[in-house]
């Protein structure tokens, strides 16, 4: 498939994310991973690398590469560190998106040259704490009055909530218009009234930082709705299909770098007098582990080609996001069953891996709803 086929210029690309991550990602991930941070030194390098505004066009400050390269990207940097992985996925696609596809030129012109640059990073406010998948069953309020919007709410689960310079806060504008009375804003994290209430304590990427949000009478000028009023769902749900790419690139990167690490050990593991990799239940063990890997990147690559070349591809996105998602906690729970009781110690990455994988079978839409989606496009299928 032509797919298939990279580009000097993607090679490129997947050649630069992965030296990054093999020397400026990987040796690091165990200290971030006790610290509950990444340095932000490392997060200023990859604005400077274009990694964190790759789908932005160059006017407005963005590498303006294509979805494979970025999926390539996603993968490579995923690969070093999941967490960091958390970190691009979810500021290139919920946070510089929405405000390229729906910002008004002075809102491009304001936050995409320092979203792209890195030096802003952004979160999405969307999730409460009674409201996950469904988007539309929300509390927080926006009320107009006198030219400025006073938002009041908790948000749940936003990731990049304490790193973030900038939130796209959805808010209901309009009660009785039920799903259609949601709107979107653009909320700068110091204005008054905007409260971190935690960082989460989580299973895994716990480098990305996870928050609980109050918007206690937070008040922002009337300009900083994005997009038209009461179009809110409409934009939270504008970029599935590359937020999953996303993520299902990020679960990708971490089952290879599970798979690769199980596979040296593999090879320098004597037991009963030869390598662990000359013993049949292992060889096949990791045969598994390379094919499925294998096909997550097919399922990705094809989805990106998709949406590169402006075809709907929901069905796909979700597919690999589905697939790759799971296969990497499958993967990840054999590269600990070859080290055995070592891979159950802090002292090998392997159980790292491993739960940096579970999060992704859960963010961005749960397994369940990927299912739920390509069950209704088969609905309408001609094959």
């Amino acid at each position: 498939m032509a797919f298939l086929e990279l580009s000097e210029e993607q090679v490129m690309v997947q050649d630069m994310a992965r030296d990054f991550a093999k020397n400026e990602l990987a040796p690091h991930g165990e200290r971030w991973d006790h610290e509950g941070w990444i340095d932000d030194a490392v997060i200023a390098q990859m604005g400077e690398l274009g990694l964190l505004g790759m789908v932005v066009p160059e006017e407005w400050g963005g590498a303006n590469v294509d979805y494979i390269s970025y999926a390539l990207a996603v993968e490579e940097i995923s690969a070093g560190d999941g967490a960091v992985g958390a970190i691009m996925s979810i500021h290139n696609s919920v946070g510089c998106g929405p405000i390229l596809k729906y910002g008004s030129e002075a809102q491009k012109e304001a936050w995409l040259h320092e979203l792209a640059s890195g030096r802003a990073i952004g979160c999405f406010c969307l999730t409460e704490p009674q409201a996950g998948s469904e988007a539309n069953n929300l509390k927080t309020r926006a009320v107009l009055k006198d030219g400025s919007w006073t938002l009041n709410g908790s948000k749940q689960f936003v990731s990049n909530g304490k790193r973030a310079k900038l939130a796209i806060v959805f808010a209901v504008t309009d009660p009785e218009l039920g799903k259609k009375g949601i709107s979107a804003f653009l909320v700068p994290t110091d204005t008054p009234g905007f409260i971190v209430n935690r960082v989460e304590k989580k299973l895994g990427i716990r480098g990305s930082d996870t928050c609980a949000i109050t918007l206690d009478n937070c008040v922002i000028p009337e300009e900083n709705i994005l997009g038209p009023r009461g179009k809110g769902l409409a934009i939270a749900l504008s970029n599935l299909e590359g937020g999953r790419i996303g993520i299902a690139a990020q679960a990708l990167g971490i089952a290879r770098a599970a798979f690769e690490s199980a596979l040296k050990y593999s090879k320098e593991r004597i037991q009963f007098g030869v390598p662990l990799i000359d013993h049949p239940p292992i060889a096949h063990f990791l045969a598994d582990m390379h094919t499925q890997i294998n096909a997550a990147r097919l399922l990705i690559l094809q989805a990106a080609s998709m949406k590169e070349r402006g075809l709907p591809c929901l069905s796909e996105a979700s597919q690999a996001k589905l697939f790759a998602s799971e296969m990497s906690e499958v993967v990840c729970s054999k590269a600990i069953q070859i080290y055995g009781g070592y891979g159950y110690l802090e002292d090998y990455p392997v159980e790292r891996y491993y739960r940096d994988a579970r999060i992704t079978q859960i963010y961005e839409g749960t397994s369940e709803i990927q299912r739920l989606l390509i069950a209704r496009t088969l609905k309408d299928a001609d094959f």
